[in-house]
């Protein structure tokens, strides 16, 4: 039973002002597995008040100084892998594979990036006899979400600290345990006290003081749209900076010339790897009409090679995180059965031999009409959503046809099709044939995906105000 209840505030481990605790529950087995301190906005003031002290310092430190404490960090994560996997395989029911070789390196990723583009990142720029400054905007609140904690932590935190802002970090109270050891890495880097700052919280309290504090001048969220709304809403009094990641219903085109073996089944693991709790999942394949019958086939096969269980004990699949998701999952399972897309495998209620814990049975739906709720919405779940068309400019206008537009995937043998199907996705992120992640790539959405850019040097650009200083050269 983990017991966190404490905030790292100024450089140190404090107790929170209101004694109120929230447990956690580990989505495998219905337990509490532990507790933590949730937040008010009193202990947000006391991490404001800390990152504005700290700020004017660790703003004009210089570019080694900031590497030196990157640096740090990393040898300190790297000491910690093992725990952040375990941690999240217990707070969210990440599998242990996947746990410990993507949900936890990733953070690690993401400081080796941000060093590498620190390195050489220009602060300042010369344009006659102007000089444009790139400054750090100051204080940063970070919000992360529960389904790649530490991925996500870690791809805000390492720019926010790469150019010189201060952070207070909120993770999510659904999944906080890596957050709390990430802060345990942070002090034995030894940082300046006050640069980075931890208060754990529910959204509705601490996400929201955050949002609407004075002092912070830039927040940054990733969550479902309908959170990323209500930010932005309390954010507008301040006129501070808003940054958003937020849902996405990726559409898939597998054109006729791909390989379909490849494509169907690579793309059926993009959806099912984390329990279908990533929001760049592609989610909506789109299939040629005359290849649905083998596609499908493909589908079911591969999903029924996703079976869930003990995510402990080396299942492919676990849990997805909470009853109330469980449900929406369910519910949605259910609305596509009535609005007459055809079962191919999976379907509501648990799995057998699973009736303890919060898993899905892995779920493919054919002859999807783009206008059922199930290609709408995005579920979060392991569910796929395979919908027909005729040709090339029918596939571009049904994946387009959504209020998201956070990824997009595109497969086919001819690599500069490709290419140019990829040119008319409306979409911040776009894979072609199976490509990786970058984590130099710039990562974010179109339309209610959100705004602005993570990963790499586009994520430095969030955390910097440009200043213009104009006759700061002689005239030549």
């Amino acid at each position: 039973m983990r017991n966190y209840s404490h905030f790292y505030i100024d450089g140190r481990w404090v107790d929170p002002v209101e004694a109120e605790t929230l447990d956690v529950v580990d989505p495998a087995t219905e337990r509490v597995t532990g507790r933590i301190s949730i937040g008010s906005a009193a202990d947000v003031d006391r991490a404001v008040a800390a990152a504005s002290a700290a700020g004017e310092a660790w703003g004009a430190s210089s570019r080694q100084d900031r590497l030196a404490a990157l640096e740090r960090i990393l040898a300190q994560f790297e000491k910690r892998v093992g725990d952040l996997a375990t941690a999240i395989t217990e707070e969210m029911g990440a599998p242990n594979w996947l746990a410990e070789r993507m949900q936890a390196p990733m953070g690690a990723g993401h400081f080796t990036t941000a060093i590498a583009t620190l390195r050489d990142f220009e602060f300042t720029e010369d344009r006659d006899t102007t000089r444009i400054v790139m400054e750090p905007i100051g204080v940063c609140g970070l919000i992360t979400p529960w389904n790649w904690p530490i991925h996500q932590i870690c791809a805000k935190v390492a720019p926010a600290l790469a150019t010189g802002c201060t952070v207070v970090l909120k993770p999510s109270e659904i999944a906080p345990f890596s957050g709390q050891i990430f802060a345990e890495v942070i002090q034995a880097a030894d940082l300046p006290a006050g640069v980075f700052n931890l208060v754990q919280g529910e959204g509705p309290v601490v996400g929201a003081a955050m949002a609407a504090h004075p002092d912070i001048a830039m927040i940054s969220i990733t969550g479902s749209t309908r959170a990323g709304i209500e930010v932005a809403r309390t954010a507008a009094a301040t006129v501070k900076r808003v940054h958003q990641e937020l849902g996405g219903k990726s559409p898939n085109i597998i054109l006729e010339d791909a390989d379909l073996q490849q494509a169907v089944s690579h793309s059926v693991g993009l959806v099912m790897q984390n329990s279908g709790q990533s929001c760049r999942a592609p989610t909506r394949m789109l299939v040629p009409n005359r290849l649905m019958g083998e596609a499908s086939r493909i589908a079911r096969e591969t999903a029924e090679s996703w079976p869930p269980g003990d995510p402990k004990a080396g299942s492919r699949m676990g849990p997805v995180i909470s009853a109330p998701q469980w449900d929406k999952v369910q519910r949605l399972i259910k609305s596509g059965i009535e609005q007459g897309a055809t079962l191919v495998t999976g379907g509501p209620g648990k799995p057998e031999g699973l009736e303890q814990g919060y898993f899905v049975r892995p779920t493919v739906f054919r002859d999807v009409s783009n206008d059922m709720e199930i290609a709408r919405e995005e579920i979060f779940g392991p569910v796929l959503c395979m919908i027909g068309y005729e040709d090339e400019d029918e596939a571009i206008s049904i994946g387009n046809d959504t209020d998201y537009g956070l990824g997009g995937f595109v497969h086919s043998r001819d690599l500069d099709r490709a290419r140019r199907v990829a040119a008319r996705i409306k979409a911040g992120y776009v894979s072609l044939n199976d490509a990786g992640l970058d984590l130099n790539a710039p990562f974010g959405g179109y339309k209610q995906s959100g705004n602005g850019r993570e990963f790499g040097s586009h994520a430095f650009m969030e955390y910097l105000e440009v200043k213009s200083v104009l006759g700061y050269s002689a005239a030549r």
